[in-house]
């Protein structure tokens, strides 16, 4: 909605209900005698008083207050050919000289005050005025709902929830959703698979007001769906398997902190309100507006309950290697997100490695089993090292690089083993590899990350889905505020 039109002058927002504007009253009084003042007054439409050039507004519907942005009163502003040119809050003597240009204002009041709150920001009051003005940026549906029928029960009936209980999305939620990101609401995001929806600004918000998000976590999500709808991650590919894999996301930059993700103690598990809220509107978006619902196009044989929601933050501040995102070629220091075709985490136990190798033969043994011990170069991982082992490699001065190179050298499984009926097991490769040294992983295929509670000596497996470009590729997405 546009702004009314402000008139030329000065033009001041005040209400009875604030002491620093009754203190005021007899300047704004002096300012309408010298150089004429409108005032805008949000409570008490007869005050001030006000001589001849001044003129009073009733402003309690607060349509002015909350369309100029005041978020304290008293504000003055100076207005030329309808455009403000500065405003000042509060009572500051030379402020207020030296925006209306007059000389000797209040001589008998001190040289300053803080104002009040402006009703238009007061929490019921902005969000009424929210709806009352911002409503024409929504253009998704209304749905409407009949006086006896339970909001959150018609959620459940319409199939826009992922089997757990959603927020409703009601006008003013979604409007204060958006005041998350400066992205236009109606701007095309992404084209959401299996069903090449076009999905907006506007509809992620509504899916992230659904998942139980905070606005200042919309960007990530943002983020999230931009990277899962490309062609390299392939959401379609990932939704139509019978293996139980959905989309992992790795958040990192200064952004983790900011919205108080958690990398620490049971980083995977419940408990963080950004953490999991991240990864369930990632996958309520794919349901809403892909239609990728289970037991339809999502055909998984089992699942896995990081189909809800599998959002972390890696612990860059005690790591001892750079960011995944950076290794992955993004700049240091970038809010970024990065999406992987994973399976539910598995944890790996060693209480008593204390030295490099030993750990890292650890860490191989179980890679080896990842989907099947016979089974290679077709699945990526994360492996996520938790602090205690990560002790291990820092004190050892371990680069990354170290680290991968030593569990590729341990992973080379000679082709004798991997051949159909080796070990009695009918599971393998073909005869013809029997005479050759295979790789459990392709190169660049494990990522490592950073992160987990301090106690424990412990690390994680995150198994992933057929990799490459027959399958699904890793994607890194800068985070847009």
């Amino acid at each position: 909605m546009s702004r009314p039109a402000l008139p030329n002058g000065l033009v001041a927002f005040v209400k009875r209900d604030c002491p620093t504007c009754e203190l005021v009253a007899p300047v704004l009084a002096d300012l309408a005698g010298r150089a004429g003042v409108t005032v805008y007054t949000q409570d008490d439409p007869a005050f001030p008083d006000l001589p001849e050039g001044g003129t009073r507004v009733d402003d309690t519907a607060l349509e002015n207050a909350y369309l100029h942005e005041v978020e304290a009163v008293p504000t003055l502003l100076r207005v030329v050919d309808g455009a403000e040119q500065e405003r000042t809050e509060g009572w500051v003597r030379t402020d207020w000289e030296s925006l209306t240009g007059e000389r000797d204002l209040g001589p008998g009041l001190p040289e300053w005050r803080p104002g009040c709150g402006s009703r238009s920001v007061e929490p019921e009051a902005a969000r009424e005025l929210m709806v009352r003005f911002g409503s024409d940026r929504l253009k998704a549906r209304r749905l409407p709902l009949a006086s006896a029928e339970d909001e959150m029960e018609a959620l459940f009936d319409r199939g826009f929830t992922d089997g757990l209980p959603v927020v409703p999305p009601t006008e003013a939620r979604v409007l204060a959703m958006l005041e998350g990101t400066s992205r236009d609401a109606d701007e095309v995001v992404a084209h959401v698979p299996p069903d090449g929806a076009p999905c907006t600004v506007e509809k992620i918000a509504i899916n992230a007001v659904l998942a139980g998000c905070k606005p200042e976590y919309l960007p990530v999500v943002l983020a999230a769906v931009e990277a899962a709808c490309t062609d390299a991650f392939n959401i379609h590919g990932l939704l139509a398997t019978t293996m139980p894999t959905g989309p992992v996301i790795v958040v990192n930059g200064p952004i983790r902190q900011r919205i108080g993700m958690n990398a620490g103690k049971n980083v995977f598990g419940q408990g963080n309100r950004a953490n999991l809220t991240i990864g369930r509107a990632l996958q309520l978006v794919i349901r809403n507006m892909g239609g990728g619902r289970p037991g339809e196009i999502d055909r998984a044989t089992f699942g896995n309950p990081g189909k809800l929601a599998f959002c972390f933050p890696e612990d860059e501040e005690g790591s001892p290697w750079e960011p995944l995102s950076e290794w992955l070629g993004r700049p240091a220091g970038e809010d970024c997100v990065t999406l992987f075709p994973g399976e539910g985490p598995r944890s790996v136990v060693d209480q008593l490695s204390r030295d490099p190798e030993s750990l890292s033969r650890t860490f191989a043994v179980n890679l080896r089993t990842l989907h099947h011990p016979k089974l290679v170069m077709a699945f990526d991982c994360i492996l996520a090292v938790g602090p205690e082992h990560g002790r291990v490699f820092r004190e050892a001065g371990w680069s990354r690089e170290q680290l991968l190179a030593r569990l590729h050298e341990l992973l080379l499984i000679p082709g004798s083993e991997l051949v159909r009926g080796a070990g009695g097991i009918a599971e393998g490769l073909p005869e013809s590899v029997a005479s050759s040294t295979i790789p459990k992983f392709r190169p660049g295929g494990i990522h490592l990350v950073y992160c987990g509670g301090g106690a424990g000596l412990f690390s994680a497996i995150i198994g992933g889905w057929v990799g490459g470009e027959i399958g699904s590729q890793t994607v890194v997405q800068p985070i847009q505020p």
